[in-house]
């Protein structure tokens, strides 16, 4: 999508899809985070699934919020946003299996890395995936802003799916990154 066709609401709007159970889109702060895994939680209580599930869940929300606020950058200055947006869903699908769904604005020069972080952690066993998570936590590989992966290394070892992601082109610098990932 180029910035003349790249709507927001569109991009929310095909976030919330399934029986949405809480979503957000703002200015994220840690704040936010403490509220909305405390809303989480209550809500949770209320679903039929397993509390291994649930708990599942409430783990890779957590490493979630947590990436989109030490990962985020501002949003392009064409847009009112605020300085810290991102958007997030927990959605329970048909198949009775759950959606996360996170979304912020990155710049080109993330993209690249970002892309073949994912598809290597996609392409490994468990087994791998393990091996990976161990050499990553003791050579202390870590990013400017403290992270080395190991959060979406643990989702999906966690989850054993795969994580989905797209870009969506905002002007020449400017890209909407967003996160799909199934728990069941």
């Amino acid at each position: 999508m180029s910035e003349t066709n790249f709507n927001i609401k569109i991009i929310y709007d095909q976030m919330n899809d399934g029986n949405v159970i809480f979503t957000y889109k703002g200015d994220i702060s840690s704040d936010l985070i403490t509220d909305a895994l405390n809303i989480v939680e209550e809500k949770l209580k209320n679903e039929k699934s397993k509390n291994k599930i649930k708990r599942r869940i409430y783990y890779v929300l957590v490493e979630c919020l947590q990436n989109l606020y030490h990962h985020k950058d501002k949003p392009p200055d064409l847009i009112n946003l605020g300085n810290n947006f991102a958007m997030f869903v927990l959605s329970k699908r048909k198949d009775s299996s759950y959606k996360i769904s996170t979304g912020n604005f990155i710049t080109k020069d993330k993209i690249q890395l970002l892309k073949d972080r994912i598809d290597q952690i996609n392409s490994l066993s468990a087994k791998e995936l393990k091996a990976l998570y161990k050499l990553v936590l003791n050579n202390q590989e870590f990013s400017e802003k403290g992270g080395g992966g190991l959060g979406m290394i643990d989702i999906v070892k966690r989850t054993k799916n795969k994580l989905s992601y797209k870009f969506h082109n905002f002007g020449n610098n400017d890209y909407f990154y967003m996160l799909n990932i199934k728990v069941d």
